[in-house]
């Protein structure tokens, strides 16, 4: 008796079998050249192969583990380590991207569901909007030409990291609780705390680092970061974490000690726009639901951060610099500013003539710029802006400025929405509260820092962000 075969459709099995198999003769072929050439790249791949192994046989824990590593990476930056390092933290936000990609063919080959929201679509094409600038740059439509394109590349695909991050907690989704995802986030703090008291305690073990701030060296507090500027805003966010933490927490204690630890290693940092971050996000923080003990509570964290600053001479010879800066002295203009910042190293002062060379480079190409990441090209220090506004108008010109505007509106727009949208009292409402309060201190962070560049903070606040919109009611595996 003769079997009739017919055609059934293929299951997601079957198709994950066929798809594994061809990526395995192309893993095949590869080490077979690569032995060929150089022993070296076998072991690459094949270290790359174990990798992706692990990223899809434990997914859950390889992305935890991944977000969790990020906050170690920046001190290759730094001159603490050999220049063939340096680019381990750019290698690892490729190799994320590429991991996320990789991942996301795989769950459409097999027909899975791939988790999204409406934010992350606006959010992505905001990214795939800014790569206009590339072509724009290629076409001799900017202020620079095609020359530059590398620059303006690379920082276009770190910018594409930000909703790359977003998409790969969205995949996590159903699988973790979202409360377990942020508890797991701390776990981060404990590479770049752990230096920063060796910095604090045994300088002479690990020395503060702060590129091209000679006055400040070893003065100021960078942890694992390449400046603590950004170590600064990364302290905030998780400060708003901890706050969030003691909001439902039984056990107060710990989440008490931790919160005062990084207050203390906060105030270490000597950011001075970081002081009016930290008040902008009290504020936001106590404004809802306003009461004495809201009131005192926010009073007395602002009190003991400001006390903490001021209480060696150099945080209080960086408060009263303001004092000769156009901020508080009338009889000091912008142009005796910048005469001065020739010789007093007053950071503001700096800022004002760093500001004034950038804008008037700009206005040869007020509409659309000079390219992405290209403003360090049109000053002689080859020093970003410190001021990211003046940056993204510079490099993008007014069109460039309007949609970064546009972007920040967005965010507003989806956390107020899912404020709206949660119960007041729920562990989701507070958790959206403090997010709104740390992007609310950002932009005015941005008005003299490089807040855009700080790459790990943007790592961890998407993830947040993303968590904000699950739905919180799902039953989950705690």
């Amino acid at each position: 008796m003769v079997k009739i075969l017919t055609n059934q459709p293929s299951s997601p099995s079957s198709r994950l079998t066929f798809w594994v198999g061809l990526a395995g003769m192309g893993i095949g072929v590869a080490v077979g050249f690569g032995a060929g050439v150089n022993p070296f790249y076998v072991g690459l791949v094949l270290g790359a192969l174990s990798a992706v192994v692990y990223f899809f046989t434990k997914f859950e824990q390889a992305v935890m583990g991944l977000l969790i590593l990020r906050s170690s990476l920046d001190i290759f930056t730094t001159s603490l380590v050999p220049g063939a390092f340096k680019q381990i933290p750019a290698a690892f936000g490729i190799g994320l991207e590429a991991l996320v990609l990789l991942y996301v063919i795989v769950l459409l080959l097999t027909g899975k569901r791939v988790r999204t929201d409406g934010f992350w679509w606006f959010f992505a094409g905001w990214v795939a909007l800014q790569g206009l600038w590339l072509i724009l740059l290629v076409l001799g439509g900017l202020g620079f030409g095609a020359s530059f394109l590398p620059n303006s590349l690379r920082e276009w695909i770190r910018l594409s990291s930000f909703p790359m991050v977003y998409l790969l907690v969205m995949q996590l989704k159903g699988k973790i609780h979202p409360e377990k995802v942020i508890s797991l986030l701390f776990f981060s703090l404990i590479s770049p705390l752990a230096i920063a008291l060796i910095q604090i305690f045994l300088p002479s073990v690990i020395p503060p680092l702060v590129a091209g701030d000679s006055l400040s060296e070893g003065v100021r507090i960078n942890g694992t970061f390449g400046h603590p500027n950004s170590f600064a805003v990364y302290l905030l966010l998780f400060i708003g974490l901890t706050c969030w933490k003691l909001t439902y927490s039984t056990r107060r204690l710990p989440w008490f000690v931790l919160l005062g630890l990084l207050v203390f290693v906060f105030s270490t940092t000597r950011t001075m726009i970081a002081l009016v971050m930290l008040c902008v996000f009290v504020i936001v923080m106590i404004a809802p639901k306003l009461s004495i003990t809201n009131l005192i509570g926010g009073i007395l964290l602002f009190a003991i951060v400001i006390g903490l600053f001021a209480s060696t001479d150099f945080g209080q010879q960086r408060l009263a610099s303001i004092a000769n800066t156009p901020l508080l002295n009338p009889d000091i203009d912008a142009s005796r500013a910048i005469l001065l910042s020739q010789t007093d190293y007053n950071s503001f002062n700096w800022r004002i003539a760093q500001w004034t060379t950038l804008l008037q480079a700009w206005r040869e190409y007020p509409i659309l710029g000079y390219g992405l990441g290209l403003s360090i090209f049109l000053v002689p220090n080859s020093l970003l802006p410190h001021n990211d506004y003046v940056r993204v108008l510079v490099e993008g010109g007014v069109v460039g400025l309007v949609t970064l505007l546009v972007f920040f509106v967005a965010q507003i727009v989806r956390l107020v929405q899912l404020l709206r949208h949660t119960p007041g009292n729920s562990t989701q409402y507070q958790l959206c509260l403090i997010v709104l309060a740390v992007f609310l201190s950002t932009p005015i962070g941005m008005l003299s820092e490089n807040i855009w560049v700080c790459t790990a903070f943007y790592f961890y606040y998407w993830t947040v962000f993303a968590v904000c919109g699950w739905n919180w009611e799902e039953n989950y595996e705690l």
